[in-house]
């Protein structure tokens, strides 16, 4: 099978240097959820070749309404070994590491991150997402975050700012919060995803399924719609090959 057309589309936009600039990037994603799992769709589908996908979880029914591994036929399956095979499938020629497990302060050297050009963060857990903020604005790659996409419903009122410059979302005011009870912003500026937009629960909370992880049964459990992740999702994935083009 020839693959040579994979992205013609793409380099007819960008330029055949960019592509080459594109490919040649190391990207590490942290959370292949609602948010991350379309944000690993796009990076491939625009050229990336070299993935690593980081998340412990496995598919649950519940995840079904808005995450890309996610079918009455992947339940119980890992998620990053799901995501694995349907990226190798779309560019069999892309690397894609897959690593089930949580991200934390404790097994943060093993992932190597001076080895990466940029670090997206989609993850929930409050303290792990702010030690991961942390140590990635050291790591000297370039580093772009997601924010909360729950309880949002109209995917235009997505936007990107600088992480002390988000308004209006209550994840990004918790992190701020935390990391100044902690004395200590991150090193570095970084761009998020967000939304200011705030809806309320408005049915009944289900119950977390098999797969889900202790900190969300701890938590509240909020609606989302994929029209919102996934626009989340994509908005990382192109904030990344931006920042490849418009560095050429």
């Amino acid at each position: 099978m020839e693959y040579d057309n994979l992205f013609a589309r793409t380099e007819l936009l960008i330029g055949s240097e960019a592509m080459v600039a594109v490919a040649s990037k190391r990207v590490i994603l942290f959370g292949v959820g609602g948010v991350g799992s379309w944000c690993a769709e796009g990076l491939i589908r625009s050229g990336i070749l070299q993935l690593t996908l980081v998340d412990p979880d496995r598919v649950a029914a519940t995840n079904i309404n808005r995450q890309l591994p996610a079918t009455t036929a992947t339940l119980g399956e890992l998620k990053v070994e799901v995501m694995k095979r349907r990226l190798e499938e779309i560019n069999p020629q892309a690397v894609i590491t897959a690593i089930p497990e949580i991200y934390s302060a404790d097994n943060t050297d093993s992932f190597h991150l001076e080895q990466y050009d940029y670090i997206i963060d989609a993850i929930d857990s409050l303290s792990h997402k702010a030690h991961l903020l942390h140590t990635a604005a050291r790591s000297g790659a370039i580093l772009f975050s997601s924010m909360g996409a729950a309880l949002k419903m109209d995917p235009q009122q997505i936007r990107v700012a600088e992480f002390r410059k988000v308004r209006g979302c209550r994840l990004a005011a918790a992190l701020r919060k935390l990391m100044r009870k902690g004395g200590e912003m991150p090193h570095q500026p970084f761009l998020c995803v967000y939304s200011e937009e705030l809806q309320e629960n408005r049915g009944r909370t289900a119950l977390p399924q098999a797969g889900e992880r202790e900190s969300f049964r701890k938590s509240q459990t909020n609606g989302s719609l994929v029209q919102v992740t996934a626009v989340f999702g994509f908005t990382l994935a192109g904030l990344v090959i931006q920042d490849i083009v418009n560095r050429i």
